[in-house]
């Protein structure tokens, strides 16, 4: 099968996948508050749902390594398939539950396991799509072949804003709290059935195949990734936070903030949060390919320290309510997010070594989005309610990107490490 191919069915599973979580958190910053924790204050209310939101991050790193161990000892092909019916299901199953007002406590419970699901099967999506797609491309474009899947996350996102988008301008807001919310949960059966098709169809890794018939694969992928490579764990982790920080400021908080704190549109931040979201899809392809010319190390660089430098334009715009302004403010932020997570899709690869790499990029990745994802929006919203001020949320960007440009800057350059050769990642 051709690395083309592989690439594009790799872009159209993550696609599917992310837009089976992003749902999620559109819900949670727009309607999981009245509907699952009716009995707290607004502000209390929507920082339950963003935690609820949070416990899929917390469920990644979880799934990262029980993938990420069955992707090292048995191939990439059968937990990317495991992976994205896992995370369907999880989807589906939101759909169809009950709320507080019909099965009380229980209704937040079940929200939190399914919840759960879905971050355990995306924690084996990501790895296992990226490292497809960069162990099948040809020498010296890694980065654009890697970029494939790095794109699904934007597509993903306009699908599932665009749906919500198309819900809340047809339907009563009594209608949308009612049954609207969950069209979108119900239709990603039909994804899934179409992703589990594309994804049974692939040939696996020749890399991967390589290692295993010269009995490379690794006995406990996680113990030798921590004993072999914790530095290189420890910074690729590090470096990853901006990027979950930065999407998730805009299409989470960003949404949650502008809605209930400032009184904006719902539907002009989801349009301007969409454009945001094309921009940074179309900059993905070409700043991965800027990394095979320049290094992955000098791009992450340059946006890590973009990132910083928005930190305090971002908020202040969004105060305007301006629509324009507020399009600028999400687009830039998500500028920056590609000018990281483009090329990553082939700098976490290339840093680990074939016999574990799945597990190492795998954990890196959603260890990371504990912080960047999972605890920075409700945070953040902790600290606009004690403050009334955005600036805080400035400070907090600012800071988690600047730990995140020196991570990368103890990184060492991989674009021209020989993925094959194991010894090359220890040394």
């Amino acid at each position: 099968m051709s690395a083309q191919r592989i690439a594009v069915a790799s872009f159209i599973g993550t696609a599917i996948e992310f837009y089976d979580f992003y749902i999620y958190g559109t819900a949670a910053a727009l309607v999981f508050n009245t509907l699952f924790f009716p009995n707290l204050s607004p502000v209390f209310g929507t920082l339950a749902a963003l935690a609820t939101f949070g416990v899929g991050f917390v469920a990644r790193p979880v799934g990262a390594v029980a993938f990420g161990h069955f992707g090292d000892r048995v191939g990439r092909k059968a937990t990317l398939v495991v992976s994205l019916l896992m995370m369907g299901v999880g989807t589906v199953v939101i759909g169809v539950l009950p709320t507080h007002e019909t099965a009380g406590v229980l209704a937040p419970v079940l929200l939190v396991l399914c919840r759960f699901v879905q971050g355990f099967g995306l924690g084996g999506e990501w790895g296992g799509a990226v490292l497809m797609a960069t162990e099948h491309a040809p020498a010296g474009r890694r980065g654009l072949y890697s970029s494939f899947p790095q794109i699904g996350p934007a597509v993903g996102f306009v699908v599932a804003s665009g749906f919500f988008l198309v819900l809340s301008a047809g339907l009563s807001d009594a209608q949308f709290a009612a049954w609207g919310w969950r069209v979108p949960f119900l239709a990603s059966a039909l994804l899934v059935v179409v992703g589990l098709w594309i994804r049974v169809r692939i040939a696996e890794s020749p890399v991967f195949e390589q290692a295993a018939q010269e009995r490379e694969s690794a006995k406990a992928p996680l113990i030798e990734v921590v004993t072999r490579q914790p530095r290189s764990l420890l910074l690729a982790t590090g470096g990853m936070v901006v990027t979950y920080m930065l999407f998730y400021a805009v299409t989470t908080f960003g949404l949650s903030f502008g809605t209930g704190r400032l009184g904006l549109s719902r539907t002009m931040l989801l349009v301007a949060a969409m454009i945001s979201a094309v921009v940074m899809g179309i900059a993905t392809p070409i700043l991965a390919a800027w990394s095979d010319r320049l290094g992955r190390r000098r791009v992450c660089l340059w946006f890590c320290a973009l990132a910083v430098a928005w930190a305090f334009p971002l908020f202040r715009l969004l105060e305007t309510g301006n629509p324009v302004l507020i399009t600028l403010a999400f687009s830039v932020a998500m500028v920056a997010f590609a000018g990281v997570f483009a090329p990553m899709g082939a700098f976490l690869p290339e840093l680990f070594a074939t016999r574990y790499r799945y597990t190492g990029a795998s954990i890196g990745y959603n260890v990371a989005g504990i912080v960047g994802g999972g605890i920075v929006p409700p945070l953040a919203t902790s600290l606009v309610a004690a403050t009334g001020s955005s600036t805080p949320v400035s400070l907090l960007v600012a800071g988690l990107a600047l730990v995140s440009l020196l991570c990368v800057w103890a990184l060492p350059e991989t674009s021209s490490t020989d993925l094959t050769d194991g010894d090359a990642f220890t040394r």
